[in-house]
C-alpha cells in the first residue's frame, strides 16, 4: 500500500521504550497536506465514548485514513518496531469525539488486547494536564509518570499490552478526538467486544450517560 495520509516514518523513527513497558510516542503521523481534509471528514459523532467504525458514517479522506490504519502494511511496520508479529491478530478500530469526566481511569487494557495504538486529531490542547494520557508506573497514581502524551493532531502512541502497561489521564469533559486501533487475540473476542460496544452505546442513547 502507498500511504497517502500516514507518515509512517513517524513510527519508523520513534524510539521504542521498554520501561515501564513497551511503548512508542511519535508526532506528525498524519501528513500535513491532509489535515484540512481529515478535519472536514471526521465523523459527526454526538455520543460520548468510543464507537466502532460500523457505528459511524465514514466518508472522504477519513474513510481512507481508517483503511490505512487497518492495513497489513502498517501492522508490519509496527511488528518490526516492537519485535512482535501482530499479523495473526484481527483489529478493532474505534473512534471518539467526546469525552466525559469518568473516562481516563488508570488501567492496563484487558488481556484480550495485544497492542493498542492511539492517533490524536485535536488542533490544539490548552486545558492543562486534563485529558493528556500518561505512561504510569502503577494502577493508583498519576504521579510520577514516565511520559505525557499530547492529544494534538498527528500524535501517535502505541504500546504492547501487559500486566504493567498502566496508563490513564486526568478527567476531561468535552471534545477529544482520537482514533484507536487494537489488535485482538482472536476473532471471537473481537466479535464480543464489538457487541459490548454497541450495547453500551445503545444504553447511552437511552439514559444519556
Amino acid at each position: 500500500m502507498a500511504f497517502s495520509l500516514l507518515n509512517v516514518d513517524a513510527i519508523r523513527n520513534a524510539d521504542v521504550q521498554r520501561d515501564p513497558y513497551d511503548y512508542m510516542l511519535g508526532s506528525s503521523f498524519l501528513r500535513a497536506d491532509a489535515i484540512e481534509d481529515l478535519r472536514r471528514d471526521f465523523p459527526a459523532i454526538d455520543k460520548p465514548g468510543y464507537l466502532t467504525v460500523g457505528e459511524v458514517q465514514l466518508k472522504g479522506r477519513f474513510k481512507t485514513l481508517v483503511e490505512e490504519l487497518e492495513s497489513p502494511e502498517l501492522t508490519e511496520v509496527l511488528s518490526t518496531r516492537f519485535g512482535q508479529d501482530l499479523s495473526p491478530y484481527p483489529r478493532l478500530t474505534t473512534i471518539m469525539k467526546r469525552s466525559q469526566p469518568k473516562y481516563g481511569a488508570i488501567h492496563t487494557d484487558g488481556p484480550s488486547k495485544v497492542m493498542t495504538m492511539l492517533v490524536y486529531m485535536n488542533d490544539s490542547w490548552e486545558v492543562g494536564d486534563s485529558g493528556r494520557l500518561r505512561v504510569l508506573y502503577d494502577g493508583d497514581h498519576f504521579e510520577p509518570y514516565k511520559v505525557e502524551v499530547p492529544p494534538t493532531m498527528g500524535t501517535v502512541f502505541a504500546f504492547l499490552r501487559g500486566d504493567r502497561s498502566w496508563h490513564g489521564h486526568r478527567p476531561f469533559a468535552g471534545e477529544r478526538k482520537v482514533v484507536q486501533i487494537a489488535w485482538i487475540r482472536d476473532a471471537e473476542e473481537l466479535a464480543r467486544k464489538q457487541k459490548r460496544n454497541r450495547t453500551a452505546q445503545w444504553l447511552k442513547g437511552i439514559f444519556g450517560r
